[in-house]
């Protein structure tokens, strides 16, 4: 299933891992396993953050893919269903179908 995570890390401790480049390393990582459709990097709520969307083949892994995240940076992780504009046109396709 397309998912998108997003990772967000309170300042200290992500400053703290941007110095030691454990933050390159985990997030290479990350990306490295996951070999996502897509990666961004910003700022939100005012702390690092990134977005990566993926194909989450089975909900077991989301451990694999957070606990890097919480235990190395102490960062947020959050995992959302998300669908690009053909699975919308594919989806409404079949909501009109039903209608």
């Amino acid at each position: 299933m397309r998912t998108m995570a997003r990772f967000t890390f309170p300042v200290e401790a992500s400053n703290k891992a941007v110095k030691d480049g454990s933050l390159a390393k985990i997030i290479g990582k990350t990306l490295e396993s996951l070999k996502p459709e897509a990666a961004y990097f910003l700022a939100h709520d005012g702390k690092r953050s990134a977005m990566i969307v993926f194909d989450l083949k089975d909900p077991s892994d989301i451990p694999v893919i957070a606990e890097p995240m919480f235990a190395g940076l102490s960062a947020s992780v959050e995992f959302f269903p998300v669908m690009n504009a053909d699975d919308l046109r594919a989806g409404l396709e079949k909501v009109a179908r039903n209608a």
